[in-house]
């Protein structure tokens, strides 16, 4: 497997390979034996439109597993986790149909993605938990809130 591990501890970068023929082409994203793949809760299926930024939130209890199919989309991810080795580092990856990979983001790392380019973004998540209505696994940030070291390219200052 081609997996990369990120300057933020607990993230992984899995490449991923598209095997294509005349009648298309298959893509595997996350099986069961990958290293980071801690069991089957819930997979859905998200949509941004270009420019937009869907940011910051985090989990508790939960890991994601991020794969755009379709579009591009710019995925930002800050560690501001208390006690981690990483406080304090930020990625930015820039993944889709030219950049085929899941990105996998542990517990407590602030995460987000802007569609880049001039189509809808397709994003799809594996998560190891239902989502709980009752009581949502899901904390969020202002998208622009200044004590996360990260700027959305194209943000406007001010």
């Amino acid at each position: 497997m081609n997996y990369e591990d990120g300057p933020i501890i607990g993230v992984v970068v899995k490449k991923l390979k598209v095997v294509a023929d005349e009648r298309g082409f298959l893509m595997e994203m996350i099986r069961s034996d990958d290293k980071f793949f801690e069991g089957f809760g819930q997979v859905y299926m998200t949509t941004c439109y270009p420019g937009i930024v869907k940011a910051w939130h985090y989990h508790k209890l939960q890991d994601d597993n991020f794969c755009v199919v379709k579009g591009m989309a710019r995925v930002g991810l800050f560690d501001n986790r208390e006690g981690s080795e990483s406080k304090g580092r930020s990625m930015d990856l820039v993944i889709g149909e030219n950049n085929p990979c899941v990105v996998h983001i542990p517990t407590g790392v602030l995460h987000g993605f802007k569609a880049i380019g001039n189509d809808l973004c397709y994003l799809i998540n594996l998560v190891k938990r239902p989502y709980d209505r009752e009581t949502p696994d899901e904390f969020r940030v202002k998208w622009n809130d200044e004590t996360i070291q990260f700027k959305w390219k194209g943000e406007v200052d001010g």
